[in-house]
């Protein structure tokens, strides 16, 4: 890993892509509006963002629709768009550091995190989907007699993908990857708080040969840009990652104008079930990276412990030393492990929480928001212990570094109170017994259970929830089903 030094040089320098990407280039928003994107580390501003808006929408679905019709991308055949994507990957590969410290500047990450696990990360998933889309196979028919029925997997045609801002470079190339491999065209809008990312990643799509129109990113708010692609009637499908909120409008958008698809993958409050028999120091260290990581900003965060009471009193303490070991710092410090949250704003939010708790439960560790350098968007990691199930840090999403521990007497209390929630995007169970193991993964009611882990994820595993933290799948061969159709063909003779 190199310096801060190193870093804090290498972001100086840094170019910032502002603009639209439409139709294969760079330009401003017809509006002539811009917003600035800000280091909430530092509170700088790193440049300003060109504010898209319905025009800017229009002519990216435009661009999009003519790219998908003509045939330029969705009619080549899936090994040229393999190798297509393929470069890509090795254009991102060489330009890694620079993807890092985008994402670094932008959202106040741990430069650690994203030269290690983000960026890393987003490589595989795109070379995972770009290598699988030629090995997908349509079917045929047991029709018999003089018959032949094919079925055929179609792309949909314009796909929009509005993304968050926790992962911004991860979280686009999981909707990108499958959606471009299989031969749609595609209108990306990036979180107003992480653009930068996504705009450089078109620029090197162009460069991999993607051709003009078939990738265009918007940047914006979601009040105007988000909801003119959420109504916009010749967008053929819209995958979300986000709020649970946001998605139910996406849903009423879809509704309002064309039907087309919405896949969404919304909010979490994830359980991590802790019995007697686990390995409490393996569970403490995987908890506390399931709710510290990334500063808490993620949708699977472990963000409830559920413990056996017999084990609680050990567990709460184990919890006391690992939050009280991480110390919010500098993000383009190698050696810092939790740095800033995403903005001032956010930062507030994740404030109210914390005193909520302190009225509610009994802080055990961290519990405030401090400062670092010139900015006071950091949030200490923070322990709450003995919290009532009507509590707000129980009850809602908080997306910071804040854990809330309840107690359980016996399976059945730990299941009710891990179902005691409108999400169901994940949970851990931690265990030595393979009977209760098997049992607890069958009766969660969650997308994914990690046991003996958190967050379980590869390119290999679908990923996304039930209840409202959303549908459809993300990751794996499963993840294109959202971006195709099927179509029968049935041929007599």
């Amino acid at each position: 890993m190199r310096s801060l030094a190193h870093y804090a040089g290498r972001a100086s320098s840094l170019f910032f892509r502002n603009q639209c990407w439409i139709g294969g280039r760079f330009v401003p928003a017809a509006s002539g509006r811009c917003f600035g994107s800000v280091n909430p580390a530092s509170g700088e501003v790193l440049t300003d963002v060109a504010r898209g808006g319905v025009e800017d929408i229009d002519r990216a679905v435009q661009a999009a629709r003519k790219a998908f019709d003509d045939g330029r991308w969705s009619r080549l055949t899936p090994a040229v768009r393999k190798d297509v994507l393929l470069r890509m990957v090795a254009l991102i590969r060489d330009n890694a550091e620079e993807f890092a410290l985008l994402d670094t500047l932008d959202m106040g990450k741990p430069i650690s995190e994203t030269v290690n696990v983000d960026v890393p990360g987003s490589i595989h998933f795109l070379q995972w989907h770009a290598e699988a889309i030629d090995k997908l196979y349509d079917e045929v028919a047991p029709t018999g007699g003089r018959d032949v029925a094919m079925i055929r997997r179609m792309p949909l045609g314009v796909v929009g993908a509005v993304v968050p801002w926790n992962f911004p470079l991860d979280m686009a190339i999981w909707k990108l990857a499958p959606a471009l491999a299989a031969g749609n065209s595609m209108v990306l809008k990036p979180a107003e708080q992480s653009p930068l990312s996504a705009l450089r990643l078109a620029e090197l799509a162009s460069e991999a040969g993607l051709p003009d129109g078939v990738l265009n990113v918007v940047p914006g708010f979601g009040e105007e840009v988000g909801q003119a692609l959420g109504r916009h009637p010749d967008v053929d499908c819209l995958v979300f990652t986000g709020s649970t909120d946001v998605g139910k409008l996406f849903m009423r958008y879809a509704g309002e104008s064309n039907m087309k698809q919405v896949w969404l993958e919304t909010g979490g409050k994830s359980p991590n079930l802790i019995f007697p028999d686990a390995d409490l120091d393996a569970g403490a260290d995987k908890a506390a990276f399931g709710i510290f990581f990334n500063q808490g900003e993620v949708c699977s965060a472990n963000s409830r412990m559920l413990v056996h009471e017999s084990v609680a009193d050990d567990m709460i303490e184990r919890m006391r030393v690992r939050a009280e070991a991480i110390v919010p710092g500098n993000p383009l410090d190698p050696q810092t492990r939790m740095g800033a949250m995403v903005d001032v704003r956010h930062t507030a939010r994740v404030a109210e929480f914390l005193a909520s708790g302190r009225e509610t439960a009994r802080l055990v560790a961290g519990g405030s928001r401090v400062t670092v350098g010139a900015s006071d968007a950091f949030i200490q990691p923070t322990v709450f212990a003995d919290v009532p199930s009507d509590a707000p840090i129980v009850r809602e999403e908080i997306f910071g570094p804040v854990l809330a521990i309840q107690t359980f007497r016996d399976e059945e209390e730990a299941l009710r109170l891990a179902h005691d929630t409108p999400y169901g995007l994940a949970a851990s169970v931690w265990t030595r017994d393979i009977s209760r193991a098997l049992d607890l993964s069958e009766r969660l009611n969650v997308g994914t259970v990690s046991v003996n882990t958190v967050d379980a994820l590869s390119a290999m595993t679908p990923f996304g929830g039930v209840k409202q933290s959303g549908f459809g799948r993300d990751l794996s061969l499963h993840s294109f089903d959202k971006y195709t159709a099927l179509k029968t063909v049935w041929i007599h003779y």
